[in-house]
């Protein structure tokens, strides 16, 4: 397969369209915003009630008291719902603004929907404007929805799965955050039996000054199903500060496997304090593959809960931090079941000044015999300002099991860069040769177009940074 020509340049995410819109919330949280999204929405009593008693939650609870320093972020200068003017969930790009569309072809989601993949969803601020999978797959009994169209379609399946037994608005303070103002995201119901080869792809834009965005994203994979979902995020640069506090849930039932791939490219005014967790019942497999290169402050931890016997897991991570940036970032996993597994590999680049942190967790409980754990976290720092930091935990309450953890922490080495520029490279050169062979585990785990992305990114940054 030959490898994409594709064209980056910071521009391709930087740029903002002037805002048209529907509505646009007053900056802050009410009661009131929360029930008129509610009614905006036309939900059902039990949801309003949901978002309701979140809000009261949200609240009450105090702000996380780890990692970065949340200081800078008032919730009462974001915008938490802006509808923009378009029409919501258009099976034809031609019925999507054209300035809206745009945006979507200078990231490419158009072109790649026609050449590799089954469905597509594209949300703008907090709406869905697009939304189509392919009739292959909608024959099969695939559910590919927006997530307030599915809350419509499929009241009964929200009610049992939606923030229930996955994540619950009592997990932390932006759980309940988004529980109160969730808007749009994706909805994905895979039926027994139903192996999706094609990924399923959502891609979520924040235009607005001081927008939040709040999308949800719901997987149920059914007994021996399998699915490939990505998830790509961007947002441009405006001197004030934005919020992202997606969440996603994942049920991965007897026998299935999901994949959930995801590049987080967020502007550098933007605090992305996502959630995201499986439950993955017996024999069942859920992979991980996170990058993130964007964002303010990011604090993100991908979990799976083994619920099953013979359930496993892989986390695959890589964080990228420069100037101004802090990635706390890592994996956790529960194993709650005989002869579970869990596989993490977390990598992390930091650089003029940015700061990244792994923060992981492996708890094994007492009677999960044969269980297994592997964890590796390695940091590298391309300069003396940079920091790079590791914070693994594991509790392990169970004797009859096997685990192992490695961490390394360093910078670019003196003598690498010599040995590549003594041959011929310059230090820019030389220094993105080094980087690439220390990503290449993520690269090579990343559907091919995401992969030269991100490699793309990060070499942006490089070229920026050293002279």
């Amino acid at each position: 397969m030959q490898t994409p020509t594709l064209k980056f340049t910071r521009e391709t995410y930087d740029h903002h369209n002037p805002e048209k819109l529907i509505f646009k919330a007053e900056p802050g949280l009410s009661e009131a915003l929360v029930r008129q999204i509610s009614l905006d929405k036309k939900e059902p009593e039990w949801m309003l009630q949901k978002r309701l008693e979140a809000l009261k939650l949200f609240q009450e609870m105090p702000m996380p008291n780890f990692g970065p320093d949340l200081s800078e972020l008032n919730i009462e200068d974001i915008r938490l719902f802006i509808k923009p003017d378009s029409v919501k969930n258009s099976k034809s790009w031609d019925d999507v603004p054209e300035d809206i569309k745009q945006t979507y072809e200078r990231l490419g989601i158009p072109k790649a929907e026609r050449e590799s993949l089954a469905g597509v969803g594209a949300q703008y601020d907090s709406e869905i404007v697009y939304h189509k999978l392919k009739k292959e797959w909608e024959d099969q009994g695939v559910v590919f929805l927006d997530c307030d169209i599915g809350l419509q379609k499929y009241p009964e399946l929200f009610k049992k799965y939606f923030m229930t037994t996955c994540v619950s608005p009592t997990l932390h303070k932006f759980t309940a955050l988004h529980a109160a103002v969730w808007s749009g995201g994706t909805f994905i119901y895979i039926p027994k039996g139903v192996k999706v080869k094609m990924p399923l792809q959502a891609y979520f834009r924040m235009n607005a000054r001081r927008g939040g965005q709040f999308e949800h994203t719901l997987i149920i994979a059914d007994e021996d199903s399998e699915i490939h979902y990505i998830e790509g995020c961007s947002s441009p640069v405006y001197n004030e500060l934005g919020l992202h506090a997606g969440c996603v849930e994942i049920h991965v039932l007897k026998n299935a496997r999901v994949r959930y791939s995801s590049i987080e490219n967020w502007s550098k005014n933007t605090f992305n304090l996502n959630t995201k967790r499986a439950l993955v019942y017996e024999n069942a497999v859920m992979e991980w593959v996170n990058g993130n290169t964007g964002s303010r402050v990011t604090m993100l931890y991908p979990s799976s809960v083994l619920i099953g016997k013979n359930a496993k897991t892989d986390y695959i991570g890589i964080a990228y931090a420069a100037r101004g940036q802090h990635q706390d970032t890592g994996c956790k996993v529960y194993h709650m079941a005989e002869n579970t597994t869990s596989h993490i590999i977390s990598k992390s680049i930091s650089m003029d000044g940015g700061i990244t942190s792994y923060r992981g967790l492996v708890k094994i409980k007492k009677g999960c015999k044969g269980s297994k754990s592997s964890v590796r976290c390695d940091g590298l720092m391309l300069d003396d300002r940079s920091v790079a930091k590791t914070f693994p935990s594991m509790e392990v309450e169970e004797n009859d099991v096997e685990v192992s953890h490695e961490a390394a922490v360093g910078k670019v080495g003196e003598e690498q860069l010599f040995y590549l520029m003594s041959r011929g490279l310059s230090e820019k050169e030389a220094t993105k040769m080094i980087v690439s062979g220390f990503i290449e585990p993520l690269i090579k785990e990343l559907p091919l177009e995401y992969a030269v992305e991100l490699n793309r990114l990060i070499e942006m940054e490089i070229e920026n940074s050293v002279v």
